[in-house]
């Protein structure tokens, strides 16, 4: 009776650490989210901030829409290699402009999209025109204005777009990208007024909450890109952000290819 306990014993025991090293085999025989989702195509759609203006390099056939090879997009193809890859991302795109004209390369085999997009559709660059121009009460009125846009009008703009998305490619995993604070706070700077920067800051992560809320309620993945940002904001003395440039007003408060490689990819490469 104690040898058969005994053999009874051992054999569970067996078993047991049998299924374990199976358990292990098939976990390290599964792909990485990249390696997944590099194994079929990937759709990069948006607007400047996936289009890659400020990082320079731009591709000659993108035209105004200012594709970079240093942007976010690119470098993660690059990286990752997937079976076909569409940059569609345009500077300046709005919602209207995602569904007009983004959507085409999308299908059943898109395995990943990633896309930025509801900034401009706030007011974003009227915004920081009023902010740097104007007076502080013109700035915060300015700003008051777009995040009554972002708490009313946004999220069904937003819905539409993640609704078409969902539709054209049924069986992609989608990233929804946020945009950074632009401004680190409690450092003398030249240039705005720390009012001002507080009230873009709290705008942005606005913004930032209202996208997280419609990607999470269409069953996407936020990829926030904040924390990479923090400590390499306008005034921070370590920017990964244009402040204005005079010289090439577009590029103004958009990621550098430091951002694009530092803050913006890393964040595709985890939620990816």
């Amino acid at each position: 009776m104690r040898r058969s306990r005994l053999v009874g014993f051992l054999t569970s025991v067996l078993l047991a650490a049998g299924a374990a090293l199976t358990g292990a085999a098939t976990a390290q025989a599964a792909p990485a989210p990249a390696a997944a989702a590099a194994a079929g195509g990937y759709v990069a759609l948006g607007d400047s901030y996936s289009s890659g203006v400020g990082a320079g390099s731009y591709l000659s056939s993108s035209g105004d829409c200012k594709r970079s090879t240093k942007a976010y997009p690119y470098l993660w193809a690059a990286a990752h290699s997937p079976s076909s890859f569409d940059f569609t991302a345009c500077s300046g795109a709005r919602t209207g402009d995602v569904l007009a004209g983004q959507l085409g390369p999308l299908g059943s085999s898109t395995s990943l999209v990633s896309i930025s997009i509801g900034g401009n559709d706030a007011g974003f660059a009227d915004v920081m025109t009023t902010c740097v121009l104007q007076s502080d009460s013109s700035c915060l009125s300015r700003i008051a204005t777009a995040r009554a846009y972002v708490d009313q009008t946004l999220p069904g703009n937003l819905d539409a777009v993640y609704s078409a998305i969902r539709n054209k490619a049924p069986n992609a995993h989608v990233v929804v990208i946020g945009y950074p604070r632009f401004y680190k706070l409690g450092t003398s700077c030249i240039g705005l007024s720390e009012t001002k920067r507080k009230a873009i800051n709290d705008a942005s992560d606005l913004l930032n909450t209202t996208i997280a809320k419609r990607a999470a309620d269409h069953g996407f993945t936020f990829g926030d890109v904040r924390p990479p940002f923090t400590g390499h904001e306008i005034c921070s003395g370590s920017s990964w952000l244009h402040s204005v440039n005079w010289l090439n007003i577009g590029e103004s408060y958009h990621p550098t290819a430091a951002g694009q490689s530092g803050g913006y990819l890393p964040v595709l490469n985890s939620a990816a």
